[in-house]
């Protein structure tokens, strides 16, 4: 039902629209109508990678074929991602995206892999948009000309294209390694706190693509799952 309530919530407000607002009040060049939006998936998976990805959408080239309903990938069904996901390749500027391996989420700190992810992927898109709009975090970093945005998964369509790719491909990383690891069934949760996923965590102990830093995936912590809700949705 939960699943079923995000998937219908209807938008307030016009993603394109915002992202068109934006450009207006930012001092670039008026030809410049390009804007770059990043985000990430998996920040509290259990296992698997952090996906960073960037979308730069050229706002000159106006309509954008396809992206009808883009938004939040949480809001979005599976079948909607997938969709949205090929028609971006085809309509967007530029789209980068990052995988960082749960090891190094481990051994560096989720936080920081997060924000160094988010500069790379920025970085890999120099010289392709004229300013940004960040998920969330502000970057420190004036050469990247960017602006953190509190849900701005929801409220830009640059954004919200950036959680799709991560989405989408974060997920079908998961799928792919699930026939390695088939008592995890990560092709079911890619990688989230599922009573699933718990379930075969108690029965098999944590694989080498969990995160160990992770509470609740260590042997001697996981009599706290009792009194903890999921650390996200496998949607």
């Amino acid at each position: 039902m939960a699943g079923r309530a995000k998937q219908g919530r209807k938008r307030l407000s016009d993603p394109f629209r915002f992202d068109r607002e934006f450009l207006a009040s930012q001092e670039i060049a008026p030809a410049d109508m390009r804007l770059a939006g990043a985000d990430e998936a998996g920040r509290g998976s259990l296992a698997g990678p952090l996906v960073v990805a960037a979308v730069v959408l050229d706002y000159s080239r106006e309509p954008f074929a396809g992206l009808r309903g883009l938004t939040d990938s949480k809001l979005l069904s599976p079948a909607a991602r997938e969709r949205i996901y090929r028609d971006l390749l085809c309509v967007a500027s530029r789209v980068s995206w990052t995988a960082i391996s749960p090891g190094t989420v481990d051994r560096v700190g989720l936080h920081r892999c997060n924000l160094s992810a988010l500069c790379s992927v920025l970085e890999s898109c120099s010289g392709a948009y004229g300013c940004a709009l960040v998920d969330g975090f502000d970057l420190k970093r004036a050469d990247l000309r960017a602006s953190a945005l509190v849900r701005g998964d929801y409220k830009s369509a640059t954004v919200a294209a950036a959680s799709v790719v991560a989405k989408v491909v974060r997920d079908r990383l998961m799928r792919s390694v699930a026939t390695l690891y088939p008592e995890y069934g990560f092709e079911v949760h890619v990688g989230y706190g599922t009573d699933l996923h718990r379930e075969a965590l108690r029965l098999h102990g944590p694989s080498e693509i969990h995160r160990l830093s992770f509470q609740g995936v260590g042997w001697s912590q996981l009599e706290l799952w009792e009194a903890q809700s999921d650390y996200g949705e496998p949607d």
